[in-house]
């Protein structure tokens, strides 16, 4: 599995480098995984942390992020 750093770096791409918007994003979708929404990616939700598991939703571009307005 590639290391988190390398995931994050990835992710921070998608969004511009917006650390901010990256961690609203990555808060919000943890909580949808939490409440039982289906990850994007092919991760087990019983061995891996809904934080890690929507970060590597955004780096591999699967969960679009956009500023809302």
């Amino acid at each position: 599995m590639t290391r988190l750093e390398q995931i994050t770096a990835q992710a921070l791409e998608r969004v511009n480098h917006d650390r901010y918007l990256l961690a609203k994003a990555v808060g919000k979708r943890a909580e949808e995984l939490s409440s039982g929404a289906t990850p994007l990616v092919d991760m087990d939700v019983k061995k891996h942390k809904a934080t890690d598991i929507a970060i590597h939703e955004i780096a591999e571009g699967k969960l679009k992020v956009e500023l809302e307005s």
